[in-house]
């Protein structure tokens, strides 16, 4: 009797264990799966109450319950529609753009027909003369990213995108919110902070999205973000999360920079797109993500765009001038209100320092080392203004030219002094 109990429990388990693998996996499939298989268990559990004639409503403390006549379910009209970051999107989805990479290709001819053939050439070939089987060259879409159009000027509209989405182009498009395919100019570019400009005819712009101040975000606000992951097949694609960290220091190209941390689902297609706060405004450029650790465990929910405040400043140099020229002190640092105190500890930071960029380490002959900063100091002002993370001091350093004078306050040993560096060009 025990022996056949515990058979009909292991047997029960395997039911269990089963119906929980269909719910997971109708889960993976999407929701009309599931909400099919929550209707026939709805209609299983209430097979054996009887059919009533009239409607009526029971409410309780969790809910209410409605009852009708069979086959007469109604939908609710007055269902709300506009969610909190609804009206947000409505500010920025007619700015949002697709961004397409064109690369020349070399091919034979017959390869280049195969192109042709399934749409993904250009009409803009450049081919030889000669037989069937001789080189040719044809703009191959060898990309996709997003971008954002900021602003219209002297008939132009000027949009922002990732350096990355549209590197080595030979041919730039992008396409609008209305599904129209039109050609970009590359205005400038800037591998360093991992932004360009493209300009467009402003006869196209129906809408131009606002930059917000990203220095006052906080953690665990919400925010969208919007472009078009794998491609403009999903263009206009709206994913929501919060601000993980408004200010993370990573290291890109060897260079570092500081940028927001968002769970917000960013995928390849989504760089150059913005990030968007509760107001609609664009308070960063989503530009990467962290896939996996350095150990190759599968990460989920690490986005990263690059700051409002640093794009505004990178935006208007490339507009007027087509590059950065940049000044640089020569330090690599690292921003304290990210260390935890067993760190700061360990590197002697005061602990009545909150904000401040420890200074790691000092390239030799650069323009800190000669002006005597030294590794272990921490920066806390910049032209007399509140030094807080690397954002901060690249935007104070980007407003002036090489050659300028710059007086750099830091805490040493506890006491703070202040030195005056010339700035030289980076390298």
């Amino acid at each position: 009797m025990v022996e056949e109990q515990d058979k009909r429990k292991k047997e029960n388990n395997r039911f269990l264990a089963k119906v929980a693998i269909v719910g997971v996996v109708a889960g993976l499939l999407g929701g009309g799966v599931a909400y099919g298989g929550l209707t026939a268990a709805n209609l299983n559990s209430n097979s054996t109450s009887s059919s009533s004639s009239t409607s009526s409503a029971n409410s309780g403390d969790t809910g209410s319950v409605t009852t009708s006549t069979s086959g007469t379910t109604k939908v609710n009209k007055s269902t709300t529609t506009n969610g909190t970051m609804t009206s947000a999107y409505k500010k920025v989805q007619n700015a949002v753009v697709s961004v397409l990479n064109y690369k020349y290709t070399s091919s034979s001819s017959s390869s280049s027909d195969l192109y042709s053939l399934f749409g993904y050439g250009d009409s803009d070939s450049d081919s030889s003369s000669g037989s069937s089987s001789s080189s040719k060259k044809s703009l191959t879409l060898y990309s996709e990213g997003s971008g954002v159009i900021y602003t219209t000027s002297n008939g132009k509209g000027y949009i922002v995108t990732n350096n990355h989405v549209i590197s080595g182009a030979a041919k730039v498009k992008v396409i609008l919110a209305s599904g129209k395919t039109i050609a970009a100019k590359v205005v400038g570019k800037d591998s360093t902070s991992d932004l360009a400009v493209l300009s467009i005819d402003s006869k196209y712009v129906t809408q131009t999205a606002s930059f917000g101040d990203s220095s006052s975000l906080q953690s665990g606000q919400t925010v969208i973000a919007v472009g078009s992951p794998e491609g403009s097949e999903y263009a206009s694609t709206v994913t929501q999360g919060i601000v993980s960290s408004p200010s993370r220091t990573i290291t890109y190209n060897s260079n570092q920079m500081t940028v927001i941390q968002t769970d917000a689902a960013i995928n390849s297609g989504n760089s150059g797109g913005p990030l968007v706060n509760s107001d609609g405004q664009v308070i960063g450029i989503n530009s990467m993500k962290l896939s996996s650790s350095t150990s190759g465990d599968s990460v989920e929910g690490m986005g990263f765009a690059i700051p409002s405040n640093e794009v505004v400043t990178i935006v208007n140099q490339l507009v007027k001038k087509g590059k950065i020229t940049r000044p640089q002190l020569g330090i690599k640092v690292a921003d304290i209100s990210e260390l935890n105190s067993y760190y700061k500890k360990q590197l002697g930071i005061p602990t009545s320092l909150k904000k401040g960029l420890y200074v790691a380490s000092v390239t030799s002959g650069s323009a800190a080392a000669k002006a005597g900063i030294k590794k272990g100091d921490v920066i806390t002002a910049a032209d007399g203004k509140t030094v807080s993370d690397v954002a901060t001091l690249h935007s104070i350093l980007y407003g002036h030219n090489v050659g300028d004078k710059v007086k750099i306050t830091v805490t040493r040993n506890g006491k703070s002094q202040t030195f005056t560096v010339t700035l030289e060009a980076s390298k």
